[in-house]
């Protein structure tokens, strides 16, 4: 059996156990197309992730294989140690702030760049994140306010949000830096 420990880095093992927590017993492959539809918004796995991670789980004692089916299909359930590891990492764990982000390593990047090409680079990712706005506010009107995972979505949302106005203010400001309030094109050099 696992003990629990704090702090416990989040990991495909949380996300499993969380999503067996809100959906019930699933096999593997309905975890895997609930992760796709849910979680993979703010975590990737993939089914060659998945699969081992609930065999190592069945082994800890965190989930019981319930059913077993044809072509070796089995549905797992949570067990009352692996809900209770999960409701420690929501309770304990310090979530960690440190992000990867391509998006923001090239506005750290940006002042590499002349000025109307890190225009340019900024208004690339604008676009990115007015298409990731539009993609979770649809989600928002398929799955509702009462969706599992609705707190994340509403978090996706204000962020993309915000990136999406600190990418206009920056534009405005590299754009009044080099014209002094003249637009970029007048100053692209030869």
């Amino acid at each position: 059996m696992s003990k629990l420990r704090y702090p416990v880095p989040m990991s495909l093992r949380i996300a499993l156990l969380g999503l067996l927590r809100a959906s019930g017993p699933s096999s593997g492959y309905d975890l895997a197309k609930s992760f796709e539809s849910t979680l993979n918004y703010v975590w990737q796995a993939g089914h060659s992730q998945i699969y081992p991670e609930l065999v190592k789980m069945a082994a800890d004692g965190l989930v019981t294989v319930e059913a077993e089916g044809a072509r070796g299909r089995k549905v797992y359930a949570i067990t009352q140690e692996g809900s209770a590891q999960l409701r420690g990492w929501l309770l304990e764990q310090t979530p960690s702030l440190t992000v990867r982000s391509e998006g923001a390593l090239q506005a750290f990047l940006l002042p590499v760049l002349d000025p109307v090409d890190a225009v340019a680079a900024l208004e690339r990712l604008r676009e990115r994140y007015v298409e990731k706005v539009a993609m979770l506010e649809t989600l928002c009107d398929q799955h509702g306010s009462k969706a599992f995972g609705r707190y994340a979505l509403d978090h996706g949302l204000r962020h993309a949000r915000t990136t999406i106005e600190w990418v206009d203010d920056t534009i405005a400001t590299i754009s009044r830096d080099i014209g002094h309030g003249g637009s970029c094109d007048e100053n692209v050099a030869d």
